[in-house]
């Protein structure tokens, strides 16, 4: 077992079990640090952005680098082969933005492009700038697994654009397209620690409908708090007017934080727990 994983509750245990006593001073459990790809606010915000969402593998090993321990990332609904009654349904693939802006290939919609078919397919296109340029785009899967074998927290939001697969198709697009989201969860959330929301308010509440009647896992919620005031920009602003905030989070013992500031925030916390 890695030393990271053994809680503070496990050690206090073993020492008891040893016949010894806890240190006077011992410092309470750190957060899970859960990075969240910094996106810049206010007019044309997509022009400035550098792409770093962690949704692709470099990101990932990137951020666990600088401390994190889990990752905010983004669910969206790329087009797959005709369904029997001949719609096109989605499949699930981890990108932030609306559209291609920032991959290569012809500009378009997510939702409007085959995933492995066609001249303009997403798959195997490639980030053109930002830190984790050349990486290319991951199935929900591919994803999930990699988060797993680094020992992380997933937690997936579906992206309001999901709609028109996840909501507006026929019976037959919306089950396959929710069970792109919903297989890869069921097959995974008893080994892995998982959670999914939506900002969206139909999909949320479509969500915790299929909670209810047992076609998806229970993995509403549960997320990290979100203690960050500044807004984000490029290049990237201070975390100094963060520091009140996190320290008022903190002070309430949250499993997780999520932060934009991965590696500010781990500096910040040495000394205030352990």
């Amino acid at each position: 077992m890695k030393l990271r994983n053994i809680t503070a509750s496990a050690v206090l245990t073993a020492g008891t079990l040893l016949g010894a006593a806890a240190p006077a001073n011992a410092l309470p459990a750190c957060p899970v640090i859960v990075s969240h790809g910094g996106y810049p606010s206010g007019t044309d915000a997509w022009k400035r952005d550098q792409l770093r969402a962690p949704n692709n593998l470099k990101a990932v090993d990137s951020l666990i680098a600088q401390g994190s321990g889990g990752f905010e990332a983004d669910v969206r609904l790329t087009k797959v082969a005709s369904q029997s009654d001949g719609s096109v349904s989605g499949k699930a693939v981890m990108w932030h933005n609306k559209s291609t802006w920032g991959l290569d290939g012809t500009k378009k919609d997510i939702s409007d492009l085959y995933w492995s078919a066609g001249a303009d397919k997403l798959q195997g296109r490639k980030l053109q700038w930002g830190p984790y340029k050349g990486e290319t785009i991951y199935s929900l899967r591919q994803w999930l697994d990699h988060v797993k074998a680094k020992g992380a927290y997933a937690q997936l939001e579906i992206k309001s654009e999901n709609r028109v697969f996840l909501l507006d198709g026929s019976a037959a697009v919306k089950a396959k397209a929710w069970s792109e989201i919903t297989d890869p969860v069921a097959e995974r959330y008893r080994t892995q620690p998982i959670t999914v929301y939506s900002h969206d308010p139909d999909i949320a509440a479509t969500l915790k409908a299929r909670v209810a009647a047992g076609t998806f896992p229970a993995v509403l919620g549960g997320g990290p708090s979100w203690p960050d005031t500044v807004q984000w920009e490029e290049p990237p602003p201070s975390f100094k007017g963060n520091v009140a905030s996190w320290q008022a989070n903190l002070e309430k013992a949250p499993k997780r934080v999520a932060t934009s500031w991965t590696a500010d925030y781990k500096k910040w916390l040495t000394g205030k727990c352990g």
